[in-house]
């Protein structure tokens, strides 16, 4: 198991609310990068807890629109005692995430479209530029083209339309594969990976066996 893979906290965060592969991602990336690239997991992770708590639409929007509205405001004028906004609080421009609630707020239309679905896509893919910038990586598009593979992959897992997964996959397969990224950003590269192996496989789970796990273990320590 990798260092760093067990549930300890990072900013007042625990690894245990992320989901696995996020969670073992993670543990692959470098120590000066795991602040941010945990809180921007967290903050995911959260936005997609609210959406699939399938609550009433409204109070799903009004809840993302809360995160949206936050992240928008000075961090001075955030509220006490969130340890997720605590943890983001560092960011030089965490209003840079503010469109991440968007991504997920597309997902409510009655139907999954290829407009809803690219909204979705770019508004993680932009998050992961986001972090990009923030850990001083250069090549921003390179980690929007990795994000969207793996917002592809981890949209078709959660799919249970069998239709709709279908147009996630194909949608995904289009997207070739995965750019090289620096290792800064090794936790996405690890999820581009394994994002891309799944749609090869037609969806389903990340993690889905030794093979993913060696997959992961291979482009953590090498990046490729």
């Amino acid at each position: 198991m990798p260092q760093g893979y067990a549930d300890t906290g990072v900013s007042g965060l625990s690894t245990a609310d992320l989901p696995l592969p996020q969670r073992l991602a993670l543990s692959y990336a470098p120590a000066r990068a795991r602040t941010a690239t945990h809180a921007f997991l967290a903050l995911d992770a959260r936005l997609a807890a609210i959406l699939r708590a399938r609550r009433e639409p409204l109070t799903v929007q009004l809840r993302l629109a809360w995160w949206r509205e936050t992240l928008g405001k000075p961090v001075n004028a955030w509220p006490a005692g969130e340890p997720l906004l605590s943890a983001l609080s560092g960011w030089r421009d965490p209003s840079a995430l503010a469109g991440l609630p968007d991504a997920w707020e597309s997902l409510l239309a009655d139907a999954l479209t290829p407009a809803a679905i690219a909204a979705f896509v770019a508004g993680r893919a932009n998050g992961f530029a986001a972090l990009a910038r923030q850990l001083g990586a250069a090549d921003e598009a390179a980690a929007a083209d990795a994000a969207e593979i793996w917002a592809l992959a981890d949209l078709a897992e959660h799919l249970g339309d069998g239709a709709e997964r279908e147009l996630v996959v194909e949608y995904g397969r289009a997207k070739g594969p995965p750019p090289r990224l620096p290792a800064s950003l090794r936790a996405l590269a690890v999820l581009a990976a394994l994002g891309a192996a799944a749609l090869e496989r037609g969806g389903g789970a990340l993690l889905s066996g030794p093979r993913s796990v060696l997959l992961a273990l291979r482009i953590g320590l090498s990046g490729r």
